[in-house]
Order: C-alpha cells, then structure tokens, then sequence
C-alpha cells in the first residue's frame, strides 16, 4: 500500500480498530496545593496568649500555626483545658499543623535518650487532644557525630510511637547543630529507617546555614516530607556566622525561591509552607501586621 494511502486509512479507521496500537498518554501535569502555616516564633517577642496567636492567625489569613509545646503547657498551667484549646482552633477554623517541641530521643546516652521518649510520649499525648497529627524530632541531646543505625533504630521506635498515639515525628535538622546540621545527614537516618511513614522536616535558613544548599531538594519525592519552614537569608553575611535571629521575611533575602517553588509544584500533592521567623526586628512591630506581612510574601512565590 502506497504510504499515502496507508495515512488515509489510518486516519479514517474507527478507534476500535487500534487496539495493537499503543498510544503515549498526555503528560499529567503534577497540582501542588499549598496550604499555610504561621510558626508560633514569628511573634513571640510580642508575648501573645495563646488565643491571641489563633486569632492572629485566623486574620492574617493562615490555614493553621506550628505551636511550641511550652505554648500548650502555658496555656494548661494558667488553668485552662486542651478541650477548650482544641475548640479554638475548630471556632477559628485553625489547624494545628505541626508541634515544636526538645525531648532528647536521639540522645547517645541511654538514659538522656529513655527521657526523651517518656518526654514525647507525653507531648504525643497532649498534641493528639487537640487535634495535632504531627511533631518536630529535631536531634537535640546528641553530642559529637550520629551513628546512623543507631539514631535509625531509635527513629524507627519513635515512629512506632507515634503511629500508636496518632502524633508523627517530622525528623528535623539544624544548620548551626553541628551533630546534626546537613540535609545529608537527616535524609541518611530516614533511610536507614527504611519505614514507610518516615518524614523529614526542611527549613530554607537550615538547609543554607548547615551547607546543604538547596539543589538537594529536587532529590526529594513529594512525600519525603510534609511541612516547609519557609524564611530567608540576608545578603552579605558569612553563612556560619548567621543565626536563627537574622532570618527575615521570603523575598528579603538571597534564597532562590522561585527555584524552590517550582520544586515543589513539580511534587504534587499538598505541603504546607511554615513561616518561621526569630527576628527581633519583627517582633517589635505590631504581630498582626508581621504576620500578614509574612503570608504576601509567601505567595508572591507559592
């Protein structure tokens, strides 16, 4: 058959009659949908209450707060009850996102490290009262380099921990932290954890002052992690000699976040964008206006 003739029966042919031919589907372009989040520390300078946070949060347009476990114990000690904290949050259609808490589980030291778990054990407890489904597991209470078994192993166990109280542990590094400061290291006990519901917890200031960059983040499925502490980093500073208080608004800075944005649309899914922030700048400005400051210019890029 002359090859135009073949063309004209091919395209005449009715759908039925290509089944022995295979067809390459339309690319299925990935929807990221992103939700956020005000980290508690952006405002704390101006001592807000508990209900004041919520309120604060509700108004500048956040979807929900990352609460410190001191925060909740505050709270409980000024009389009131988790009931009426998890009501709060429902009236003002807040979620508890994530919890920011210092229990030394990772510690080398058996007994620092049985603490911990009795630590988390008890803050598990009371994030699940209100309604909180996930932790912050930073490494505090290690001291000189991680064994990577070893932390895995105990890793392993919090999750375990976790799945039973209904709390997950966000595994979380810090950049200035030395046994614990690269995204290489965070990412070398998750997989040694080899467990499905392992999660790590990424923070642009962290990934920058630690030396992990943020090239590394395109490595990353879409759910090898949940929540993004989302900042920036002055321009003209030595990157070991930054500290938690010079991060400043997204935008402000030098990080790349149209690049890192794009990263994470190509994920998929949903991730929730935490502004967290220690700038004592910022905290002596009003909370309200720091916050709302703080969500514009997190979607000037996501």
């Amino acid at each position: 058959m002359k090859r135009r003739n073949l063309l004209k029966t091919i395209a005449l042919a009715p759908v039925t009659l290509t089944s022995g031919v295979t067809l390459a589907s339309p690319e299925v372009k990935k929807s990221t949908d992103f939700k956020y989040s005000l980290n508690t520390s952006t405002i704390r300078g101006q001592k807000p209450t508990v209900p004041q946070i919520i309120e604060i949060a509700a108004e500048a347009g956040y979807d929900g707060i990352e609460i410190w476990i001191n925060e909740i114990e505050g709270y409980i000690s000024s009389g009131k009850s988790l009931a009426s904290l998890k009501t709060l949050l429902a009236d003002a259609k807040i979620s508890a996102f994530n919890a920011i808490g210092f229990a030394p589980w990772m510690a080398q030291n058996p007994e620092k490290s049985k603490q911990g778990f009795a630590q988390m054990e008890k803050e598990m407890g009371m994030l699940a009262e209100i309604g909180c489904e996930r932790v912050a597991a930073p490494a505090i209470g290690s001291e000189g380099q991680i064994n990577v078994e070893e932390s895995a192993e105990k890793y392993n166990e919090l999750i375990e921990l976790g799945k039973r109280m209904g709390v997950m542990p966000q595994l979380e590094f810090w950049g200035a932290f030395e046994p614990f400061h690269n995204l290489s290291q965070c990412l070398s006990v998750a997989v040694a954890a080899n467990n499905p519901d392992a999660k790590i917890l990424p923070d642009i200031y962290h990934l920058y002052r630690g030396g992990s960059g943020f090239n590394a983040l395109k490595l990353l499925s879409g759910d090898a992690f949940d929540i993004l502490h989302v900042n920036d980093i002055p321009s003209g500073r030595n990157r070991v000699e930054l500290g938690d208080k010079d991060r400043v608004y997204p935008g402000d800075g030098i990080a790349p976040l149209d690049e890192i944005s794009d990263i994470l649309k190509s994920n998929g899914g949903t991730k929730i964008l935490s502004l967290e922030l220690f700038n004592e700048t910022y905290w002596a400005q009003d909370p309200l206006s720091v916050a709302k400051t703080g969500i514009e210019k997190i979607k000037k890029f996501f």
